[in-house]
């Protein structure tokens, strides 16, 4: 482990504390860490949805069965970590996974040089009031399963950075000892791949804030920032940060490495054939 919970958070109330909002970044790939790392991010993630996004595929993939997520995160942790040099990061663990001790997982983490984790993919995104997350709930592999994988790291000395989608999540996820906590829009608008069904940034910063004063009635020292949905761009997430009261960050993942990877791809080949013979 890189850095520990306590240098983490301290690097991270420091920010806040310069007046500067704290910035997560996903990465899919080695050269997306290594220059949002550049950029000046505060935390980089890598979970299996980067590289399927980075290969032109939904985020959603993830989600889906087309490979083991949290075996997939090792074997990024290969590709990315090395080339990081100063920022803590971040694993994205499937807490659900029935085939992995997730006390002896989140050791073996450790040992690689993640600094903290993050719950995905996560059950969360799927709609609480379908049969399909009654179901999932129902068999064992739940929400709750995500919580305690988070608690199982904290006690760990992991820094956690958990997706949380409703206030009673919020909650709970504050009570297992998160130490940032990630309000969860959906998935992210936008570009090529990106989806078209989403909340108004107008309702989103409602349930941000909903989220914020949740996690704030279990643990005021716990810090809150938001994800996905219709905040896709800066100036999404300089509204969100402009219309709650309390909210410190951005996590963003397609927003900083397919969204500006699709724009400049494609710009960059234009202007090569617009060259003149």
């Amino acid at each position: 482990m890189k850095y520990s919970r306590d240098e983490s958070i301290q690097r991270l109330r420091s920010t806040v504390e310069s007046g500067e909002p704290i910035i997560g970044a996903g990465a899919g790939t080695g050269i997306s860490a290594k220059f949002a790392e550049r950029g000046g991010v505060d935390l980089l993630i890598i979970y299996n949805s980067g590289r399927y996004r980075m290969n032109g595929r939904g985020s959603l993939a993830g989600l889906l069965p087309y490979g083991d997520a949290n075996e997939i995160v090792l074997d990024m942790g290969h590709q990315v970590l090395p080339v990081v040099e100063d920022t803590p990061v971040l694993a994205g663990v499937n807490g659900t996974d029935p085939f992995r001790d997730m006390e002896v997982f989140i050791e073996e983490l450790k040992r690689r040089g993640f600094s903290g984790v993050q719950n995905f993919p996560t059950v969360g995104i799927f709609d609480r009031d379908s049969t399909f997350r009654a179901n999932i709930e129902e068999t064992g592999m739940g929400y709750d399963k995500e919580v305690d994988m988070i608690q199982e790291a904290s006690e760990q000395g992991m820094l956690t950075c958990p997706y949380v989608f409703t206030e009673e999540e919020a909650r709970e996820m504050t009570e297992a000892g998160a130490d940032v906590v990630v309000s969860h829009m959906g998935l992210t608008t936008s570009g090529d791949i990106g989806a078209e069904t989403s909340l108004d940034l107008e309702t989103a910063a409602e349930r941000v804030q909903a989220h914020h004063d949740a996690v704030k009635e279990v643990n005021e020292d716990a810090l809150v920032i938001c994800h996905g949905g219709p905040i896709a761009w800066p100036e999404d997430a300089q509204y969100i940060l402009d219309n709650t009261e309390g909210v410190v960050g951005f996590f963003g993942a397609s927003s900083l490495e397919r969204l500006p990877t699709e724009e400049a791809i494609e710009n960059q080949a234009r202007k090569f054939k617009g060259m003149d013979l």
